[in-house]
């Protein structure tokens, strides 16, 4: 498949880039961190983005999605990115709403789906127990009891977590950890006896929290899929996951160069326009190389999601690996160029930077999917 955008595509991605510019961009975020916002978005133009059908562009039509794949999905993100907007379209609908497609049975897909395409419910994915991604070595326990099952563990980096209204907590039914075997997914409604929420603040200003479960009950019918048998469906989740988060950092990347770059071009030192310098222009000019190739990596990406292509796997941990190393390189060099201003808060290119490390180490950072990426690859 040809590495360009249709024209559906390109109006997609036009039609973000100027609502996220106008509602959701840099000065909607400092006002979100400034205001001490417990969502950590405006409720009012999350519901516009619903309404615009972007929290149902990648789920199916028969569960009331759009059904335009992640290649559209992953256009949004990219302007997402790139205008640093705050809304729960990674946590409730990139993650959650794909791990439900993947692995629920049509009740479930019926029951939630539509709601988090409507914007009726907020789901988020709680994985993560270390400091490090690393979802085979889940420790979490879901023990069989009567006609349900006794969840215990603890859980980070839960995105989203103050305002989701249902978690998708991965625990273990049988196996220790660093086994695939024996890991289900299980639907817990917030504010279910035993279950604990700690909010924490992220370097980015996003919200996210910290699950404690003790002895939480469910029932049968809070299980995804078969209990013990979801390691297929989360690798793959995690794999789409993690490219829509290389389209963020995508976004995040390029709008760091060009406002560099416009920088550059004004910015006076020695009497000379600084962007005049040729070790400048040799760095930014390496930098866009990079950019471009990173672009087609995404793109190759998102295509292979709604491709349903074999190697999803490779070239999720490539994309993510990449756009790590690229982001990285991005907001260093944004900051360093940016010269003593760049380190102020009162200047924007600091905030790039931020969620730029956030999104790199959410779901596995670049060791992690460079190491994936070699295994995968035989080495």
């Amino acid at each position: 498949m040809a590495l360009v955008l249709n024209e559906e595509q390109v109006m997609l991605k036009d039609s973000a880039a100027g609502f996220l510019a106008q509602k959701a961009g840099v000065p909607q975020l400092r006002a979100l961190r400034d205001g001490n916002s417990a969502e950590g978005f405006d409720p009012a133009v999350w519901r516009e983005m619903v309404d615009m059908g972007w929290a149902g562009i990648a789920i199916p039509e028969d569960f009331g999605g759009l059904g335009y794949g992640y290649t559209g999905f992953g256009l949004v993100l990219e302007q997402v990115g790139r205008h640093l907007s705050c809304s729960p379209l990674e946590s409730s609908v990139l993650v959650a709403a794909t791990l439900v497609n993947e692995l629920g049975s049509p009740a479930q897909k019926a029951r939630w789906l539509p709601a988090i395409a409507g914007g009726d419910c907020q789901m988020t994915l709680a994985l993560q127990e270390g400091s490090h991604h690393a979802p085979e070595r889940t420790a979490a326990t879901a023990r069989a009891e009567g006609d349900g099952f006794v969840l215990n563990g603890d859980k980070v980096l839960v995105l989203d977590a103050a305002t989701a209204g249902h978690f998708l907590v991965v625990a273990r039914t049988a196996g220790e950890a660093g086994d695939t075997e024996g890991l289900g997914v299980f639907l817990v409604a917030a504010g279910t006896e035993g279950l604990s929420v700690e909010p924490r603040s992220m370097v980015d200003s996003r919200s996210a929290g910290a699950l404690a479960l003790r002895d939480v009950r469910v029932d049968a019918d809070a299980v995804l899929g078969e209990p013990g048998a979801a390691w297929a469906a989360l690798e793959r989740t995690l794999d789409i996951a993690n490219i829509g988060l290389a389209a963020e950092l995508l976004g995040l990347s390029v709008e760091a160069f060009e406002r560099t770059v416009a920088y550059l071009q004004e910015r006076k030192q020695f009497g000379r326009i600084i962007g005049g310098f040729q070790g400048l222009q040799h760095r930014a000019a390496e930098l866009f190389a990079e950019l471009e190739l990173a672009r087609s990596t995404v793109l190759k990406a998102l295509q292979a999601i709604d491709g349903d292509a074999d190697k999803l796997s490779l070239l999720a941990s490539a994309a993510k690996a990449k756009l790590c190393e690229v982001a990285a390189r991005a907001t260093n060099e944004a900051i360093q160029m940016h010269g003593g201003i760049g380190m102020t808060d009162e200047h924007e290119i600091g905030f790039f930077i931020k969620r730029a490390r956030v999104v790199q180490h959410t779901f596995g950072d670049y060791n992690y999917h460079l190491d994936r990426f070699a295994r995968l690859s035989g080495f």
